[in-house]
């Protein structure tokens, strides 16, 4: 059976209903979908690609079978698999490039159970979370297929892909329905490549579901550099095609996820350190008071002007995260 495996974030919702409002009742092929969202969204894709589309749609359920002609959507804060017996697996294991649901687990497992019969989709996006994904499936013989990163509404995603993958395909939004059917009725070949990082897959599989002990040792090399989710050691993943990182409990990042999660991180500390400063001044501000009603003026002058330090730092510190410059996405 073939299998529509397809990925995107940004703009991601509206990218959805065009292709599956193109999908033929009766296609023979399941889809498979990740759309990166909250962790406490309410989970209504399966209901808008339902009416989108002439295929009934609807989150994806651990141990349920795939069936051809139906749309399965990973439920919010679950990554969803695809199991060796082809079954659907949900995992709330670590993130994957700062998300839950992520695109690459599920990439990853639908190239190592149904090979060549995989078709990969990267749309809209920004970052590059798919890209190591479609990776898999070509290295297991399937189809990989983005967006044309010109007319996607965030174009991070499909253009990560085309720069690092050999793409097969590169589609505009409008033509991705008829594509797929197309090549869901092509013949492809049945024979199953021998994947070169066969052992790194299965690994990285295990350890979205739950970290092994030793298990990311197998597959990097310790850096310097520490995890922006649990603050552990990060090991950058033995691939020559694509910097990724993974820390022992599990999280994966690629280097743009990565800049992306620090950059984050670092923007809450300077906000924590103003909160800090303006904190301190109200106290300072408060013992000025206090000290001036017992007629201490010269402590209640030298507490302010304590104050007045701090917010002038403050300031200083605030002005570093509001001048930021915004940059391309590489």
């Amino acid at each position: 059976m073939r299998v529509i495996v397809i990925g995107t974030s940004a703009g991601g919702i509206n990218a959805l209903k065009v292709v599956a409002s193109g999908l033929p009742a009766g296609l023979d092929a399941a889809v498979l979908v990740v759309l990166h969202v909250a962790a406490f969204s309410p989970g209504v894709l399966p209901d808008i690609l339902s009416r989108a589309s002439l295929l009934p749609s609807a989150h994806g359920r651990a141990g349920q079978s795939l069936e051809p002609g139906r749309i399965y959507v990973a439920p919010p804060d679950f990554h969803m698999l695809i199991d060796g017996q082809g079954r659907i697996q949900l995992s709330h294991g670590p993130k994957e490039n700062h998300t839950r649901p992520a695109i690459d687990p599920l990439f990853r497992s639908a190239a190592m159970t149904f090979g060549p019969e995989v078709i990969g989709v990267v749309l809209t996006g920004s970052l590059n979370d798919g890209t190591a994904g479609l990776l898999s499936i070509k290295d297991a013989g399937g189809i990989a297929v983005v967006q044309d990163p010109v007319e996607a509404e965030a174009s991070g995603m499909p253009a990560s892909a085309a720069r690092h993958v050999a793409i097969d395909y590169c589609a505009p939004l409008a033509q991705m329905a008829p594509l797929l059917v197309r090549l869901t009725q092509s013949e492809r070949s049945k024979e199953r490549r021998i994947m070169p990082d066969r052992d790194k897959i299965e690994t990285e599989i295990a350890l979205g579901d739950e970290p092994l002990s030793g298990g990311v040792q197998q597959i990097g090399d310790a850096t310097l550099l520490t995890c922006p989710e649990c603050h552990g050691t990060l090991l950058r993943i033995r691939d020559h095609r694509l910097t990724r990182f993974r820390c022992h409990t599990g999280h994966a990042f690629t280097a743009q996820s990565l800049e992306a999660a620090l950059d984050q991180a670092t923007e809450e500390a300077i906000w924590s350190t103003v909160r800090s400063f303006h904190e301190g001044a109200m106290l300072l501000k408060h013992l000025a008071t206090h000290a001036h009603e017992a007629g201490r003026t010269d402590e209640a002058q030298v507490l302010l002007e304590k104050a007045k330090d701090k917010l002038r730092r403050a300031e200083t510190v605030r002005k570093t995260a509001v001048q930021k410059n915004p940059s391309d996405e590489w």
